[in-house]
């Protein structure tokens, strides 16, 4: 089911050109918000979870997390899968309000999953390296109306909303096609706590290219993230969704010399992800929801319908115990971890 509303998803939201209303001012900020100096993380002990503790906060670290699906910000949109500043600044502020916290995608895969007892994780993923993702102005800032500066702008409202994001870039990053302004956007945003990670070289549909052709792709980007700064990907995002033929050929290959070994691989939608720590957990497919309304295909699998959901059904979704050496699940649910969480679990 998962498979076909990916599809249906995705052709939908590159065919359709229906604009949605465009949202409130209800997260507008007239205050531009500066992203802090890096600095190093406290050197304190996070807090030790027990099964006291996590009954309270009633975690459930087996829940679902969504991963969001961002393509164009753009004042007008002219396909489906666009949003407008404002549209992101409501749905970013909508996650703040309701506890989320903002991860990378390769946090997820790693099960690297640090954010407060209480609060719910979210992937916020950005296709295609557009320039409306990053750009600087002449003080060496994310423009505002970015997604960066709308990210900034959110965090400075809400505290405990971290400003972190994935970026799955091709060819031109942020349609730069400098290698030395490619270099300072993407330390910039290594610097600050995001991830770059490959979405392929060109953009092409996968399943309609042969295996070796499939290798290339990704190894041609790989090469060029490596020329401009990125480390090795963990993750890499289908374009389109769209799967090879040959399925392990996104997971893990060679082309030319070099090989590639991604630990998650994302599909295009269309529902939240299950756990990393789920027996359950589809490492090299990894649904994603596409941010949209509710409209046509967009009733049932798209940013509005499930945030609604998951505030309706609050015991399905991911909620921490605060302490991310461990795991805490309610009893009933002991059973769905896997087993190499074992000697980490809490239950109550």
């Amino acid at each position: 089911m998962t498979a076909i509303a990916n599809v249906v998803v995705v052709v939908i939201g590159l065919v359709a050109l229906v604009l949605l209303p465009r949202s409130t001012a209800e997260d507008r900020s007239p205050v531009r918000a500066q992203p802090p100096t890096p600095s190093p993380k406290p050197s304190t002990a996070p807090p030790r979870a027990t099964a006291a503790s996590s009954r309270k906060v009633k975690a459930n670290e087996a829940g679902l997390v969504p991963v969001i699906m961002y393509h164009r910000i753009v004042p007008k949109r002219s396909a489906s899968i666009d949003r407008t500043p404002d549209q992101l600044r409501q749905e970013l502020g909508r996650l703040a309000r309701s506890g989320y916290v903002p991860i990378t995608a390769a946090e997820l895969v790693a099960g690297k999953i640090d954010i407060p007892a209480g609060a719910h994780p979210v992937v916020l993923t950005f296709d295609d390296g557009h320039p409306s993702h990053f750009a600087m102005d002449r003080n060496g800032m994310p423009k505002n109306d970015t997604a960066v500066g709308i990210i900034y702008e959110i965090a400075a409202k809400y505290p405990d909303f971290r400003p972190t994001a994935t970026f799955w870039v091709n060819r031109e990053p942020f349609g730069l096609r400098d290698r030395e302004k490619q270099r300072q956007a993407v330390k910039w945003l290594l610097d600050h706590g995001f991830e770059v990670a490959n979405h392929t070289y060109a953009h092409p549909d996968l399943r309609r290219l042969p295996n070796q052709k499939v290798s290339e792709q990704i190894v041609r980007q790989e090469r060029l993230l490596e020329k401009i700064g990125a480390p090795a990907s963990t993750t890499m995002a289908l374009p389109y969704g769209s799967l090879p033929r040959k399925r392990s050929r996104a997971q893990a290959g060679k082309w030319d010399g070099t090989e590639y070994r991604f630990r998650g691989v994302f599909l295009a939608g269309a529902e939240p992800t299950v756990s990393p720590y789920a027996k359950s957990f589809p490492r090299y497919a990894i649904p994603r929801i596409q941010s949209n309304g509710k409209r046509g295909e967009c009733r049932r699998w798209c940013t509005t319908y499930w945030l609604d959901w998951l505030d309706e059904h609050p015991r399905e979704r991911y909620t921490s115990d605060g302490d991310p050496s461990r795991v805490s699940v309610p009893r009933k649910l002991r059973a769905t971890l896997s087993p190499a969480r074992a000697k980490s679990v809490i239950t109550y």
